[in-house]
């Protein structure tokens, strides 16, 4: 499997010529060689993915693409002409842009002064703004690409703020676009839009290269995909001619197992009970209106709903992250103590593990070391220490165990933790909380960032919890993921809780319905609930 399909290795460029080619690629960082003699051609006019595990070094292959990084040796040709590539602007000036997974937008600055920022083309800004809204209006009809130049950053959703980050690249004159796992942050809607874009901008003839680990997206919108494993090029293949079955075994060297194996719940007693909880965001908007829910040992409730109904407030609430208005949280019989800055510490202690939403915000420290992020929140336990004196070689251990464990890359539990790839920061919470052997389990976007086959192993991680006896509150922007791991569904629209699903039995067009705030009772005829199928 270590050699490239016999698609890759023909000499004749396409008709439309190779808009990137790629040839003996080695980049190290100290003692890991991330780039290993890879060998990568992209089509021009084409929507090339490339797929592989956290760690496997796409992100690192494309980093050298656009000046990020120089690699330690091997050949960069655009449009057939060799290139140095010394830093993102030569990028820019021979036309690659890139869009990061976490932007870099300025959050209260305009679509529009984002768009220009760094890219004036005089020393008055005004004429620069006049002639950069010219611009964006063109560039927005051509591409689908609608959005307001006068709105500021941080008062627009996630999928508006990528537009930005692609119109920003565009502006620049960018004729190959890459894109590092651009829907992480966004809902299937939003998933959606971005896909007409990017097909959009293959048939006006720019390139794409999109770095994702969703094997649905893959097979849904590239015409090619190169799979690495472990620094190495694995395979480069039309995507018409694989299956997800087939690039997951190539991404992860063994055969994966693409849906959940799981047995029936067996539910016991109530150990979390959430009572009339009214919740407020931080302008004082509420956005939790009178929860309320229970879970039993022994299942998983998830609940559904579109990003910004308020899924994270119930959560950051729950967890004792965040004030709530009105209402109790109720946990093994016992109402939680949950104000105040020390909520969320009486909560671990009382037997509620979290895995937030957004691990670089809220569930690591990134300048920490990995074997520091990996008692974080429960070094005062003691397992780790006595008073104020911390045991660093029982941190460290422990670290070490769940490095392995949950196989961790780079196993390095000194390095900082801000070097790891996203899925491998999350993999860093996931142990921390999962190994506390918590009664609940409180997970916010368990995969999100994480590659094929560490879902996989996540996903057996939580039912191997549910099935000890442990009560779980799953939320995820993954619709797929909630009807294959949840034992009951709960939909959440605009702060309520509009029904209840059975995810045996429950249809994705009944469940739409819902999130969108249709109840099936109520909703009009014609709608189509009746035929969608049940669960696959």
């Amino acid at each position: 499997m270590n050699t490239q399909r016999s698609d890759t290795t023909v000499a004749a460029a396409p008709a439309a010529g190779w808009a990137i080619e790629l040839e003996k690629i080695n980049k190290r960082f100290g003692a890991v060689h991330a780039n290993k003699d890879i060998d990568l051609r992209v089509q021009r006019g084409t929507i090339h993915g490339i797929v592989g595990e956290n760690g496997a070094g796409k992100s690192t292959l494309m980093s050298i693409l656009y000046g990020f990084y120089t690699a330690d040796s091997g050949t960069i040709r655009v449009n057939g002409q060799v290139q140095e590539i010394a830093d993102s602007r030569h990028a820019l000036a021979l036309g690659i842009g890139m869009v990061h997974q976490h932007f870099m937008l300025v959050d209260n600055f305009s679509v529009l002064e984002n768009v220009v920022l760094g890219a004036e083309d005089s020393g008055f800004l005004k004429p620069s703004l006049t002639r950069a809204r010219k611009e964006l209006n063109r560039l927005e009809q051509e591409y689908d690409l609608e959005v307001d130049p006068d709105a500021i950053i941080e008062d627009v959703s996630v999928g508006q703020q990528q537009r930005v980050e692609i119109l920003k690249a565009l502006y620049r004159g960018a004729e190959t676009l890459i894109l590092d796992e651009p829907t992480g942050v966004l809902t299937p809607k939003e998933a959606d839009d971005l896909f007409r874009v990017l097909e959009t901008l293959r048939d006006q003839g720019k390139t794409v290269i999109l770095i994702t680990h969703k094997l649905r997206e893959i097979m849904a919108i590239t015409d090619n995909v190169s799979v690495m494993r472990q620094g190495q090029m694995v395979a480069t293949v039309k995507t018409a001619e694989t299956s997800p079955e087939q690039l997951a075994e190539l991404m992860v060297g063994r055969r994966v197992l693409l849906r959940v194996d799981k047995s029936a719940a067996n539910p016991g007693k109530t150990l979390l009970e959430v009572q009339n909880l009214v919740v407020a965001d931080d302008m004082g908007i509420t956005r939790v209106k009178d929860v309320s829910f229970a879970i039993r040992a022994g299942e998983i409730v998830g609940i559904a709903g579109v990003s910004g109904n308020g899924q994270t407030e119930l959560l950051e609430s729950i967890t004792g992250m965040r004030d709530q208005k009105s209402g109790t949280v109720v946990l093994n019989g016992k109402p939680l103590a949950l104000e105040g800055d020390d909520g969320a510490a009486r909560a671990r202690k009382a037997g509620l593990a979290h895995v937030p939403e957004d691990r670089q915000r809220m569930g690591l420290v990134t300048t920490f070391a990995e074997w520091e992020n990996a008692i974080l929140g429960y070094h005062d336990k003691p397992a780790y220490g006595s008073g104020p004196f911390l045991d660093i070689a029982a941190a460290k251990k422990a670290a070490a165990d769940h490095v392995k464990l949950f196989d961790v890359r780079p196993a390095n539990i000194n390095l900082k933790s801000s070097l790891f790839s996203g899925g491998n920061q999350q993999k860093i919470v996931l142990a921390r909380e999962m190994e506390q052997d918590p009664d609940v389990l409180v997970i916010g976007q368990p995969t999100r960032g994480v590659d094929i086959g560490a879902i996989e192993f996540i996903h057996n991680e939580i039912i191997k919890m549910r099935d000890e006896g442990k009560a779980i509150l799953l939320v995820s922007v993954e619709l797929d993921e909630i009807r294959s791991l949840a034992d009951r569904i709960l939909v959440m629209f605009d702060g309520v809780i509009v029904g209840e699903a059975d995810p045996a039995t429950a249809t994705e067009g009944e469940l739409g319905l819902m999130m969108a705030g249709i109840n099936k009772e109520t909703a009009p005829r014609g709608l189509g609930i009746a035929e969608q199928g049940p669960l696959p």
